[in-house]
């Protein structure tokens, strides 16, 4: 295994001077997307307080399939509305960031607390130029996102899951299991009690 002196001794060949995003593919032209960021994102993300139905109805302009009775708290963001369902009856929280480079679909009955944040793109730090990719997330009903918790590109949080405050989701949650800590781990069963 190599020491550090070594690899700084090899001069690792990082070159970041030309970003590669190649991989991403943006879904909407730059007029749509200029639109959204100059003018609606900025209506979404206020913490004024207007009514959820207007948060939901500007996403729904932009290309979102949002459900019935989902309620939008202030101060959420949303990197492309037209990559972004959610189903009926569910609760976005204050503050919450969906950078949703890729797909992020929300079943009914889910609720995402304060803050939490979806990122759907990475970094790949084995090569030189640290290519982006993205990987979707999924949110199955009935789970929950705790506040101030992180889903990585790529999770699938299942059926009834929760996920802590606090933790950080790198892998899929399975079924009704209660998952806290970085990474997440398993913590016991979820039971729903009548």
């Amino acid at each position: 295994m190599p020491t550090i002196s070594t690899l700084a001794e090899s001069k690792l060949p990082i070159d970041l001077s030309v970003p590669d995003n190649t991989l991403l593919v943006r879904g909407k032209s730059r007029w749509i997307e200029a639109l959204w960021i100059l003018f609606a994102a900025p209506i979404l993300a206020s913490r004024v307080m207007i009514s959820s139905k207007v948060r939901v109805f500007l996403l729904r302009l932009f290309g979102a399939r949002i459900g019935v009775n989902v309620y939008i708290k202030p101060g959420v963001r949303v990197k492309f509305p037209w990559r972004l369902s959610i189903g009926d009856h569910c609760w976005i929280g204050e503050g919450v960031w969906i950078d949703n480079l890729a797909e992020v679909s929300i079943d009914s009955h889910v609720c995402v607390s304060q803050g939490v944040y979806f990122c759907t793109g990475n970094h790949d730090w084995s090569t030189h130029n640290m290519r982006l990719f993205t990987k979707p997330i999924r949110l199955e009903r009935g789970c929950w996102a705790g506040a101030r918790s992180v889903v990585c590109p790529g999770v699938r949080i299942a059926e009834g899951a929760v996920l802590g405050v606090g933790a950080v989701a790198t892998k899929d949650l399975p079924p009704f299991g209660i998952y806290a800590g970085n990474p997440a781990a398993f913590v016991r069963w979820r039971v729903i009690k009548d």
